[in-house]
């Protein structure tokens, strides 16, 4: 059987940031700050090139400007690196979740009820009510929200674990920062 050292990228330890795109950065910044807690460590930009650098690199309309990106810090886990780009053809929609490049950012809470209560204070949409999961996320709860941009988030709980780690030896993400791997039982 092939060792977990021989799969994958070399020297992977984790998740370092998460990117995604918005509309209005300072707009962005103050819900990120304000509603949800984070903080902005840096800023850089603006960038734009006049040969094919942004495409060749990024991906994008090579006459794409990033007027700006930003980093945060937001508790334990990933940083989140925010951009507001200038482009042409511009999709201004962010995907639902069925969309292919569809997808959602997922924010583990304490108390789902007092977050959710603090998000509705600040006006933002909950889409309907926390639920309780089953199967292997047994113990979890879950309420998705959007930002006011549109984009997917996700609060969750499961402050006792979940169903799956009585027979897994994997553990997902944990809130206290330790992933334990353990032999089933």
């Amino acid at each position: 059987m092939e060792s977990s050292h021989s799969r994958g990228i070399p020297g992977l330890v984790g998740v370092e940031h998460v990117g995604f795109t918005v509309p209005d950065l300072d707009a962005a910044t103050r819900f990120f700050v304000e509603v949800i807690g984070c903080e902005q460590v840096y800023s850089l930009g603006p960038f734009e090139s006049d040969g094919s650098w942004m495409e060749d690199h990024l991906n994008v309309h090579p006459r794409a400007v990033m007027r700006q990106l930003r980093f945060f810090r937001c508790a334990n886990g990933p940083n989140f690196e925010i951009f507001e780009y200038q482009s042409l053809h511009q999709h201004p929609v962010p995907p639902r979740n069925s969309d292919v490049g569809g997808h959602h950012l997922a924010l583990y809470v304490e108390d789902l009820d007092l977050a959710v209560a603090h998000l509705r204070r600040h006006g933002v949409r909950i889409l309907g009510e926390p639920t309780q999961s089953s199967g292997p996320s047994q113990g979890q709860r879950w309420v998705y929200f959007l930002t006011p941009w549109g984009m997917q988030f996700e609060l969750v709980s499961f402050p006792h674990g979940k169903a799956y780690e009585q027979s897994s030896a994997v553990r997902l993400w944990q809130p206290d920062g330790k992933i334990a791997v353990q032999q089933p039982q």
